[in-house]
């Protein structure tokens, strides 16, 4: 009886692992559809891309020569890495502190200042704009790497993500540190942050990810050719190039590239960061 039962659960387990399966593969498939035809148009010659066929009759890659020859896609690229470097790092940065001191600091409203930060994760961006433009335009930062990247270092739920990390570190460390003679700087900056790698790969890559795909800051702040991101330089395309659709798809596999890339390299710290804050669903 007691075997029945078992290979009764172990049917029901494998039912749902392959139902799982099916479910990720259905999804894999919907992702890569448009990215396949994105690469198929980009690919294409521009007289043939409104021809509604997947088959390529002269393949070329004259639509990414003429965006790397022509174009001012490097200096988007350029662009971007700086301030989604900058972004990355100023979150880092800034996010470790705040968490530091609502996880290990003992002080007055504590608590009611971690949920104050988290109220900022419920503000949308977009209300802000007006007064980030007005803000920076009365100190004359617009058209400038820092009107671009500032705005976005503060984050609500980067704080969240360090603050679940620390609290998970033994709080040992930070009395040996004391008794040691350490300021709580130097236990924050040569004990918390090299046990913290992980969180910190993780935060820094999901930051220069949101940095590097954001459009509507950007493409307010900054009207230089030169200082454009990514971004903002792709929705320039399809006023360039018209209905050069071949040119507009080339555009948006380079300007995804990076990002792609980036993951591959960086997937498991991303993985190892996350679990490492508790947040594994």
């Amino acid at each position: 009886m007691a075997d029945q039962i078992v290979r009764s659960v172990d049917r029901r387990v494998r039912l749902f692992n392959r139902c799982c399966v099916g479910v990720l593969i259905a999804f894999a498939l919907l992702w890569l559809v448009p990215l396949a035809w994105a690469v198929d148009t980009a690919l294409k010659p521009n007289a043939e891309t409104t021809r509604p066929t997947w088959r390529i009759e002269d393949p070329t890659l004259e639509s990414f020569r003429t965006l790397l020859v022509q174009g001012d896609i490097l200096d988007w690229y350029a662009a971007s890495f700086v301030t989604a470097t900058l972004a990355a790092l100023g979150t880092v940065v800034t996010a470790s502190l705040a968490a530091y001191a609502l996880s290990r600091l003992r002080f007055r409203y504590r608590r009611a200042a971690f949920w104050l930060i988290l109220v900022g994760v419920m503000v949308p961006g977009q209300v802000l704009i007006v007064p980030l433009f007005r803000e920076f335009g009365a100190v004359h930062l617009l058209n400038t790497y820092w009107a671009v990247f500032l705005p976005q270092v503060p984050t609500a739920i980067a704080v969240f993500i360090f603050k679940q990390f620390f609290d998970g570190l033994p709080r040992d460390l930070d009395d040996a540190a004391r008794v040691d003679g350490a300021s709580l700087f130097r236990t924050y900056r040569q004990i918390i942050m090299p046990l913290s790698r992980p969180v910190v790969s993780a935060v820094a890559i999901f930051s220069f990810v949101w940095t590097w795909n954001n459009l509507l800051w950007p493409l307010l702040a900054v009207t230089n050719p030169n200082l454009m991101t990514i971004p903002v330089g792709l929705a320039t395309v399809q006023g360039t190039y018209g209905i050069r659709y071949a040119d507009t798809m080339a555009s948006a596999v380079l300007g995804a590239l990076p990002l792609v890339l980036v993951f591959l390299l960086f997937q498991r710290r991303i993985v190892e960061g996350i679990a490492g804050t508790g947040l594994k669903g």
